[in-house]
């Protein structure tokens, strides 16, 4: 049991890597990968995906590998894109991390929040990646609690050996409370298990009520986040819109390009983890614009 996922995603980073060790991860990415890394001495070895469709291009990610790489950091379903990673994504991340000797750090926090035929693929479900991960969990993010930062890591003997190594010396234990609550909360598993369709609906509502704006879009595939693209109604840098969004017309979105280096895309990610009357004030402000 960990402070928050983050919690656990910093202290799998400082258990495993050492100065001058190299890191992969794939932006546009959660911004709590690159400065663990850096903390713990690491080298962050950022990889794009493909800002189209957020897939990506694992021969690249084979390319990148060096004698110095000693993990692979994933995030599925993905935040800020609302992807999900694949059956075959997964097998050609447990074919580079068994091949390379690397580890693997899953962030899943979203696990349970997935749409449509899509199906949350954990790195416990393969082989030859359970006994080579840490699995990071978020009871705030399913239990819609995310104030109360109660995460878990889930791993192997030898990995957890080394992962408790900091968290006796980070936080020691999370409190006690929550937990019997939570344990508790636990054993009606619909309340877990129903978590995808009472966020697709919201997703739905919101992209419904957006369908004639001139917004494009792919629903997301998983979390509760959803890309909009507004290159059809102006060239303003994301940064620079999302601010004028927010002080001018009181909508607040967050900008992709401060997920990644890249260049502008042009979207913007938007929550849809909120009430109805929310959702459908937030769409006629947007379908104004």
């Amino acid at each position: 049991m960990t402070a928050g996922a983050t919690q656990a995603i910093f202290t799998a980073i400082q258990a495993i890597v050492h100065p001058g060790d190299e890191v992969i991860y794939f932006t546009p990415a959660y911004d709590c990968y690159e400065p663990a890394i850096q903390l713990a001495g690491g080298i962050p070895v950022p990889i794009s995906m493909d800002v189209q469709n957020f897939t990506i291009d694992w021969d690249l990610v084979k390319q990148k590998i060096s004698n110095k790489t000693v993990a692979i950091i994933i995030n599925t379903p993905h935040n800020p894109s609302g992807t999900v990673m694949s059956k075959e994504d997964m097998l050609c991340l447990q074919k580079l991390v068994v091949d390379h000797g690397l580890i693997c750090i899953s962030d899943e926090v979203y696990e349970h929040i997935v749409f449509d035929d899509n199906k949350h693929m954990s790195a416990a479900s393969f082989e030859g990646l359970k006994e080579r991960s840490f699995i990071i969990g978020s009871f705030g993010k399913t239990y819609h609690i995310t104030g109360w930062k109660t995460g878990y890591c889930v791993a192997s003997k030898v990995l957890m050996k080394e992962f408790l190594k900091v968290h006796q010396y980070l936080v020691f234990c999370v409190n006690h409370p929550i937990q019997v609550a939570l344990a508790d909360y636990l054993k009606t598993p619909k309340h877990y298990l129903e978590l995808g369709a009472f966020y697709q609906r919201k997703r739905d509502l919101f992209l419904s009520l957006l369908k004639d704006s001139m917004f494009k879009f792919s629903p997301a595939q998983g979390s509760y986040f959803q890309l909009l693209d507004y290159s059809s109604l102006t060239n303003e840098h994301d940064v620079s819109f999302a601010k004028r969004l927010t002080i001018e017309n009181k909508i607040a979105s967050i900008p992709i390009s401060v997920f990644m280096s890249n260049d502008n895309t042009k979207k913007l990610r938007f929550c849809f983890a909120k009430k109805d009357d929310e959702l459908i004030q937030a769409a006629n402000i947007l379908k104004a614009l």
